[in-house]
């Protein structure tokens, strides 16, 4: 998925959060993003936030739906630049066909992890199949650190097994590795998903009433994004859309469901603390670099060049570059 915002700020990714948080639980609310067009779809942006810019190497996370798809029009992204990251497509109804510059077609459907790997640069498009009544799901950007920015682009396709707890829960690990306190569960669940640096990514749907304890690694940041709630995490309840940050040192966390249970996505990974820039699609180390990102892709736009970003077949035009801020991007860390 691209970032379609018309003036994508400059994140400043890597320092410390704006507000200080009293509770053990750091809720951040979404802020409402049009996915192109001018029946545009909306999703529910929560990282980045002002306050808050990464958890472990998670950037961004867009969480959409349910969207009736003759009403919204669905999921048309047509193709666009990414580098430096991997893309993490989980839906929950719905099917999107996914194309890219490395040559794969592959359907994204609920509970099938589609991840791609940008690193030194590549164009993909994304667009709801004429089957899909209702679209509803998460996209979301890990940053690729430094030793691994310049892998070759590459695209992955993991189906995890869902596990059923006696708590109430049903889990799907989808990257990395997550342990439960739960008596029909011994050890750890986890994903063979590639990945470039400590991550975790899970979805945990509850009964109504139910308590699912997750055993947490302690050098992680966790995030909860709510699907369908509210939920308690830990002592603060969360509403739907929401999301609730747990910094490191917790080696457990309660995730309390209602009378109308829940579905949670949760996040994880050591804080990623080197010095980047985002910007648009794009992630680099200091401003020229992503400039030189842009030109690329603009060449690619206007003449329809073959560049780092890669050709392949689309009906319609690829997604321009909004034009750079006037003034330098500033990495931070």
């Amino acid at each position: 998925m691209s970032n379609l915002e018309v003036a994508p700020p400059e994140v400043l990714c890597g320092g410390e959060a704006d507000v200080e948080s009293t509770s053990a639980v750091e809720v951040i609310p979404p802020r409402e993003v049009p996915l192109g067009g001018p029946r545009a779809m909306l999703v529910r942006r929560t990282l980045p936030t002002r306050g808050r810019t990464t958890i472990g190497a998670w950037c961004f996370a867009d969480h959409y739906g349910p969207d009736a798809v003759d009403q919204t029009g669905g999921m048309v992204v047509a193709p666009h630049p990414h580098t430096g990251l991997q893309t993490v497509s989980w839906l929950f109804t719905g099917e999107i066909e996914h194309r890219d510059s490395t040559g794969v077609r592959a359907m994204v459907r609920p509970g099938e992890l589609n991840i791609m790997t940008a690193g030194t640069g590549i164009s993909h498009s994304e667009v709801s199949t004429d089957s899909t009544r209702v679209l509803h799901g998460v996209q979301l950007w890990t940053v690729l650190p430094e030793e691994s920015r310049f892998e070759e682009p590459g695209f992955e396709h993991y189906v995890p097994e869902p596990v059923d707890l006696a708590s109430g829960g049903r889990l799907s690990v989808f990257l990395g590795s997550l342990e439960v306190t739960d008596d029909d569960v011994s050890g750890p669940i986890s994903s063979s998903a590639t990945t470039y640096s400590p991550l975790l990514g899970a979805e945990l749907t509850l009964q109504p009433g139910a308590v699912v304890t997750l055993r947490l690694d302690p050098t992680f940041e966790h995030g909860v994004l709510v699907d369908g709630g509210p939920v308690c995490v830990g002592p603060e309840q969360i509403a739907m859309h929401d999301l609730a940050y747990v910094a490191p040192g917790q080696e457990t966390v309660d995730i309390h469901a209602g009378e109308h249970g829940g579905r949670v996505i949760i996040l994880g990974g050591t804080p990623f603390e080197e010095q980047i820039v985002m910007w648009w699609n794009f992630i680099g180390r200091d401003h020229d670099e992503v400039v030189a990102y842009r030109e690329e892709w603009q060449t690619r736009v206007e003449q329809g060049a073959q560049t780092r970003y890669g050709l392949f077949d689309y009906d319609g035009d690829p997604l321009p570059a909004p034009p750079l801020p006037g003034v330098r991007l500033r990495p931070r860390g």
